[in-house]
C-alpha cells in the first residue's frame, strides 16, 4: 500500500513511517496541511494518515477538502485531541477512523489494516449493492439514480452494514461502531434508525436489504 502521513511533528512522523515501512507499504510524508492534500489526492494513494494540529491548516478543513475531492482514500485521524466532540466532528467529515496520541504502533497498524480490508470495494469512496449506490466522500446516495435523503447517523449505519454485507452484525456491534459510545443494551435505537432506513431505500416489491436475525441482530443482504 501507498501511504501518505500528514504529520508535522518530526519524531512522530518518522516513528509513524518507520513502523509502516517495517510492513512493506511506501509512505510519504507531508508536514503541512497543503502539502498533504497534495500527495493525498495522488491516484495510487491507497491510505491517509492524517494529524489535526497542522501549522498552516486544521486538520479538520484538510479532511474537509479531501472528502471534497473523488477518489480520495480512506482517512485515519490520527491526534491529541480526545474530547467526544473533536471525535464526533472528525467522523462526521469524513473520517473512516481515529486514533488519539499517544497510540502503541501495533494498535495503528491492526487500523491500518482493517481500513485496507475496507478498501477492497470497486473504489474506497464508493459502495454498490442491488442498485443502491453510497458515495462516502459526497455522502450521497442513491438507488436505482433515486436521490435518498440520509441523516448523517441513518448514512453512518447504511456505510456499516454495507461494508459488511452478509455479515451478521448485533446491535452491541452496531452501537459500538456507528454511535461511537456506549449505550444501554436493551435501547431499541439500532431498531428504530434500521426502520428508517428500510423505508428509505428498500423497493415495494422486494425483500428488504436489511434482514433481520432473530435474537443476533441485522445482516445487509450480500
Amino acid at each position: 500500500m501507498r501511504i501518505v502521513v500528514v504529520e508535522d511533528d518530526e519524531r512522530i512522523s518518522a516513528f509513524v513511517a518507520r513502523g509502516l515501512g517495517a510492513q512493506g507499504h511506501q509512505v510519504s510524508v507531508a508536514m503541512t496541511g497543503a502539502d498533504g492534500i497534495v500527495l493525498a489526492s495522488e491516484p495510487d494513494v491507497d491510505l491517509v494518515i492524517l494529524d489535526l494540529g497542522l501549522p498552516d491548516i486544521d486538520g479538520v478543513d484538510v479532511l474537509s477538502q479531501l472528502r471534497r475531492t473523488r477518489g480520495v482514500p480512506p482517512v485515519l485521524v490520527l491526534t491529541a485531541r480526545d474530547a467526544i466532540a473533536d471525535k464526533v466532528e472528525v467522523l462526521d467529515r469524513g473520517a473512516d477512523d481515529y486514533l488519539t496520541k499517544p497510540f502503541a504502533l501495533d494498535e495503528l497498524l491492526a487500523r491500518v489494516r482493517v481500513l485496507a480490508r475496507r478498501s477492497d470495494q470497486p473504489t474506497a469512496n464508493r459502495l454498490e449493492r442491488a442498485g443502491l449506490v453510497l458515495d462516502l466522500g459526497a455522502r450521497r446516495a442513491t438507488r436505482d439514480g433515486r436521490v435518498i435523503d440520509l441523516s448523517t447517523r441513518e448514512f453512518a449505519l447504511l456505510a456499516y452494514l454495507m461494508r459488511n454485507p452478509g455479515q451478521v452484525l448485533s446491535r452491541v456491534q452496531i452501537l459500538a461502531a456507528v454511535w461511537e459510545y456506549d449505550f444501554d443494551p436493551l435501547s431499541n435505537v439500532v431498531d428504530v434508525y434500521v426502520r428508517y432506513l428500510r423505508r428509505k431505500i428498500d423497493r415495494e416489491d422486494e425483500e428488504s436489504l436489511i434482514e433481520t436475525v432473530r435474537g443476533a441482530g441485522y445482516r445487509f443482504r450480500a
